[in-house]
């Protein structure tokens, strides 16, 4: 099924807007970059951007099947990116915002697998950026980041990998959009190569199993998720999921597991510019190979 010329500016319980899907089937999601394609040129003023429409999400789609406690398996099958990136540099934004004095759009060519910025080519790496269901109360905006998923920025939310959402709601409302050609861990100055795209995903609800964050898997790795204006609680988060994993699934003691992390883990930064900033910690598959 093809879902496009929808979104929302908010992940919430969406019943009148929301398409309804069956679980197992590929989706095509029709994405705009994060402005909401406003920006057009490099000339173009951001003082008139409308911000009340960025981080737009496509969607949202209620999933068949899918109730309250369950979780959503969101494979990411394909991520197919326009030709044209956009990126910003704004004042008392991002990690560097202290020390910019004006606004710069920068406009980024994706062409023969690489973005081409200035005299570098850039290796891609599309990933979503925001991408979750409805939260367990009212609507959140887009570009919040949570339990429910959200704005993540999470490099790793790319073609071939996996990602489990708690479900908060039946039918889950999944949306997603704010695709990037590539970008930096830690996103440090507010934007990657922002980008439209079509993203193609395959929802299965897993019942008899629940999770409290989401978490992802690629050929590599399995990994916890986890935001919070305060980065030492979401790095407790993430840190303390993934012990629980450790546990569970290698049959190991509290010690013994954050041991193992602390010789094996790699805690890493997904976004450091929201006020809910978002970690992730990494275990390889060859420890342990199941995520939940």
């Amino acid at each position: 099924m093809i879902i496009k010329d929808m979104c929302v500016f908010a992940l919430g319980d969406n019943k009148e807007n929301a398409v309804k899907v069956q679980q197992g089937e590929i989706l095509e999601f029709h994405t705009r970059d994060c402005f909401n394609n406003q920006i057009d040129s490099e000339d173009y003023v951001m003082d008139v951007l409308d911000w009340d429409h960025i981080n737009p999400a496509t969607g949202p789609v209620y999933v068949e099947g899918a109730e309250k406690g369950d979780v959503l398996k969101v494979e990411i099958l394909d991520i197919k990116l326009d030709d044209m990136g956009t990126m910003c540099c704004l004042p008392e934004n991002g990690v560097l915002g202290a020390d910019i004095t004006e606004n710069q759009i920068k406009k980024v060519p994706v062409k023969d697998d690489k973005a081409i910025f200035n005299q570098f080519e850039l290796p891609l790496n599309p990933m979503i950026g925001v991408i979750g269901v409805a939260p367990e109360n009212e609507s959140v905006p887009c570009g919040t980041p949570g339990r429910h998923g959200g704005n993540m920025d999470n490099t790793k939310i790319a073609k071939g990998a996996t990602l489990y959402l708690p479900v908060f709601h039946d039918g889950a409302y999944f949306g997603c959009g704010d695709v990037h050609a590539c970008m930096g861990d830690g996103e440090i100055m507010v934007s990657g190569i922002e980008i439209g795209a079509v993203v193609s995903v395959r929802l299965t609800v897993l019942k008899g199993v629940s999770i409290d964050n989401p978490r992802l898997e690629d050929a590599e790795n399995i990994y916890t998720i986890a935001s919070s204006e305060d980065i030492e609680k979401a790095i407790y988060t993430a840190t303390k999921d993934m012990c629980g994993i450790l546990q569970k699934n290698l049959g190991y003691t509290l010690n013994e597991a954050g041991m193992l992390m602390s010789a094996a883990g790699n805690l890493q930064f997904c976004q450091v510019v929201d006020p809910e900033r978002t970690v992730r910690m990494a275990i390889p598959k060859t420890i342990c190979d199941k995520v939940l």
